[in-house]
């Protein structure tokens, strides 16, 4: 049987320490479901705190989907792949996501890989976002979630999951 796979997006090295906190907790409560975390895979920002906090629970899978060869990747990943597609990776971030969870802020990569979640029929959830980003996005689909907390998120995941 397929696993759920759960595709975290959000900021690299632009994170802030809350983005990095609801990210760690964010990973955990993944691995806890026993869903599998996919990410941007590198070693920075959101994408290395929610691979660590999914390493807190023993047999998490974690994957990585990284830019290029010369990205270093996070060391909470198990699975590396290596697209060698710049931010076009993107796309496969969210096309091998079951359900993408937008963790913090963000930026230009993050709102990216929102809209393309958006036309691809993809559930999102926006975790922690301010209400222009959240107006917006959930202008553009009445499939965009908002969460203020991991534990809400995993509850909306539920209820897509089901």
């Amino acid at each position: 049987m397929r696993r759920f796979i759960v595709g975290v997006m959000g900021a690299g090295e632009g994170a802030t320490e809350s983005d990095r906190q609801l990210a760690f907790q964010l990973g955990e409560a993944i691995a806890r479901a026993g869903w599998v975390l996919l990410s941007g895979g590198r070693d920075v920002g959101v994408m290395q705190e929610v691979n660590r906090g999914a390493k807190q629970v023993a047999g998490s899978l974690t994957i990585g989907i990284l830019p290029d060869a010369e990205t270093t990747a996070s060391e909470f990943v198990d699975v590396q792949i290596v697209t060698d597609m710049g931010n076009a990776r993107n796309n496969v971030n969210v096309l091998s996501s079951d359900v993408i969870v937008a963790c913090g802020k963000g930026g230009a990569g993050t709102a990216s890989e929102i809209a393309l979640a958006i036309k691809a029929g993809k559930p999102i959830i926006l975790l922690a976002a301010d209400a222009v980003t959240a107006s917006y996005f959930q202008q553009l689909s009445r499939r965009v979630e908002m969460a203020t907390t991991p534990e809400e998120a995993i509850k909306i995941i539920r209820a897509i999951q089901n």
